[in-house]
Formats: C-alpha cells, sequence, structure tokens
C-alpha cells in the first residue's frame, strides 16, 4: 500500500443499514481490523440520529448501546462487545496502553465500567480488544504495526495536534521491536473549507509547525496531523487521508460545528 490519497486503500462497505470505512487490505494481510463510522444504521434518534456511539451527549444511552452492538455485529466482531474500550476525550495529549484489567473500560454506556479518564490517545499490542475512539470534526487518526503487531486510536483536535498527541502516539509504536512497517490512517474530519479559527489558535501552528502557513483564519488540520506524523517517522508514503469534510456531509457525518447538538462517529482499531 503505498500513497497519501484514501480512494486506492479504503473502502466504502455497507452491512445491515451501517456504513464504515476499512481497509481491507491491512485485514486480509496482517488480521488486523480499522473502520470510521457513518452515521447511519443505529439506534439513536434526532439529533443525535442515528449511529451515535456517544454517552456524553445527551442521547437515552439505552439507543448508544444498541448503536454499539450493531456496529460490531456488522464489522463481524460482536463477540468481542464486552472488550471493547474507550477512553473519556479532554481535547489533551494522554495516551494509554491498554492491557489487563483497562480492556472493557466504557465499553457500555449502560454499564458500570466509565471509559478510561482524562485519555484521547488509546493503543494496544493485545488481540481481539477494539480501541475505539468517539468523533464530530477532530480528526481521527488510526495508527498500525504490523509486525508486532500493536494498533493505536488517536483523538486529535487542535489542542491536542498543537500539543503533539500524533506525533507522541506515533512514536510511542514506532519504539516497539519489529519492523519499520508504521502506518497511518487518517478519518473524516473537519476540512479547512469550514474550520475557520481566531488567531491564538493560529498562532500555536505558526511556532510549532512551519509547514502550516497560516494565510487565513482557516486552519488545515489535516496538513498538521500530516506533518507531525512525517516527522515522527510516517513518511508520506505510509499515510493515508480519507479526505471528507465532515461539516460538508452531515448527512453522513456528525459536525458539532456545523450542527451544535449531534451524536459521535468513531474510529476503531483491533487485532483478529
Amino acid at each position: 500500500m503505498q500513497g497519501r490519497s484514501g480512494p486506492d486503500v479504503f473502502e466504502r462497505v455497507v452491512r445491515d443499514g451501517v456504513a464504515i470505512h476499512t481497509v481491507p487490505g491491512l485485514f486480509e494481510s496482517h488480521g488486523i481490523g480499522i473502520a470510521f463510522t457513518e452515521r447511519t444504521g443505529g439506534a439513536s434518534k434526532a439529533p443525535y440520529d442515528s449511529l451515535n456511539l456517544a454517552q456524553h451527549v445527551g442521547d437515552d444511552p439505552r439507543n448508544v448501546d444498541a448503536s454499539r452492538e450493531r456496529l460490531l455485529a456488522s464489522i463481524g466482531i460482536g463477540v468481542l462487545r464486552d472488550r471493547l474500550t474507550m477512553a473519556e476525550q479532554v481535547h489533551g495529549s494522554s495516551i494509554v496502553e491498554v492491557t489487563g484489567s483497562l480492556t472493557g473500560a466504557g465499553a457500555r454506556a449502560t454499564g458500570v465500567r466509565p471509559p478510561l479518564p482524562g485519555v484521547d490517545g488509546l493503543w494496544t499490542r493485545e488481540q481481539g480488544v477494539p480501541l475505539m475512539l468517539l468523533f464530530a470534526d477532530c480528526v481521527p487518526v488510526v495508527l498500525v504495526r504490523p509486525s508486532v503487531p500493536a494498533v493505536a486510536v488517536v483523538h486529535a483536535g487542535w489542542k491536542g495536534v498543537a500539543a503533539g498527541i500524533v506525533g507522541r502516539s506515533a512514536g510511542v509504536l514506532a519504539e516497539l521491536a519489529g519492523e519499520d512497517d508504521l502506518s497511518a490512517f487518517v478519518g473524516p474530519h473537519i476540512g479547512t473549507c469550514c474550520y475557520e479559527v481566531g488567531q491564538e489558535c493560529l498562532s500555536h501552528f505558526d511556532s510549532a509547525f512551519v509547514t502550516i502557513t497560516a494565510v487565513s483564519p482557516h486552519l488545515d488540520l489535516g496538513a498538521a496531523v500530516a506533518s507531525d506524523l512525517e516527522r515522527s517517522g510516517v513518511p508520506r508514503g505510509r499515510q493515508w487521508h480519507l479526505g471528507i469534510c465532515t461539516a460538508h456531509n452531515t448527512d453522513r457525518f456528525y459536525s458539532y460545528r456545523a450542527n451544535g447538538l449531534t451524536g459521535r462517529h468513531g474510529a476503531l482499531a483491533v487485532i483478529l
């Protein structure tokens, strides 16, 4: 697999009304499954309709659990339902390895185990542990080291990107013993077209990302992520960006910037 654009690697798959963007070649060659979800095929009602995977946005937690179950069943890992592991997501730069007793944190919106607190990046070397984080404009990044094997899912809002969470996560996986085969898959997020920010926000990128030129009040988070990945050892030839703007496609994805009160789609990775 080579290249930075998404269409030659990603495949959009719809099963039982649930639409995901996945990388079939990764599963076929290494037994690693990844998925970036759309918002269709779930159990939630407006304004969360319908595959809302988040328990913190005001939706009925029973509907959230039903949607999570539909997602996992549609990608053939329903048996791993209680091993699904999630994080609180605070727009920070904390990364946690999921192993042992951490497995299954936040799996059920109606359950007693909360998501892992204060975390925006999850990674694991464990088989059969689906990692999932939630998004509604921020950048979802899945990192894969097939030779270990190891996977990571990263939630990258502008604060997290500026703090270097993407590069730090890539560095964690790069340090593991194995071949130099670290790759990054970047899902749907708000595009430069729709992401107008203030000067204070832009100033963080002027100083930290010299390749991101502030020629307008519109921030290109995807370019910042690509730059951070590259300087952390993931060349452009091992990055694949889906290239879909969430704010321009609210019929398929959730967008906080476009809709305000809304649900969350997910990015998921699992070693099978």
